[in-house]
């Protein structure tokens, strides 16, 4: 299995390149998952449904499955983030998984940055990001010899991941491992 992070800030474009990444790996045979990082309390449940009944009268693990899903909802006693490696150890194997958000996990990642949106860009300061995925590569704020891609273009970033594939390789219970710059 192979894990990279998808970082950015909100509204940058992340949940449509990860669209778009997901559908280039499957035109090439692959499976992929998909991990989200939510910043806000977030419910896929519905009041009234028997799942929500459930979980609101105090279960801690509510699994709906049908012959077409499965979903697992977990109340946590306490207030905190799993890790990336209990919420990897959590999907049934695939070929990638893609994580969107994690921005400051030391995993390997590519991050997608606008300039338009005025934020400073993580990869002068973070060894841990492998490529660039920007509307305009010209109005980087600094020189990189990191990868940089059109965030129009997944498929040219999927092709790059795949041929340095090795970045990327999970091994349970260790990041992917990286090489800050190379």
């Amino acid at each position: 299995m192979n894990v990279v992070v998808v970082c950015g800030p909100s509204g940058v474009g992340k949940t449509t390149l990860i669209e778009q990444m997901i559908a280039e790996f499957k035109a090439r045979g692959l499976r992929v998952s998909v991990i989200k990082h939510a910043h806000k309390r977030f419910d896929i449940d519905q009041p009234g449904k028997d799942s929500f009944r459930h979980r609101s009268a105090g279960a801690t693990e509510v699994l709906v499955a049908s012959g077409q899903r499965l979903a697992l909802l977990r109340e946590y006693d306490t207030e905190g983030l799993p890790g990336l490696h209990q919420l990897v150890a959590e999907l049934s194997p695939v070929d990638w998984v893609l994580v969107e958000g994690f921005k400051h996990t030391d995993w390997p990642k590519v991050e997608v940055w606008r300039a338009a949106l005025g934020q400073s860009p993580l990869y002068p300061d973070d060894p841990f990001v492998t490529a660039i995925a920007t509307d305009d590569p010209a109005a980087l704020l600094v020189a990189t010899a990191r990868p940089v891609f059109d965030m129009a273009s997944a498929g040219a970033l999927v092709l790059h991941l795949l041929d340095t594939v090795e970045r990327y390789e999970y091994h349970r219970g260790t990041a992917p491992q990286d090489h800050p710059h190379g």
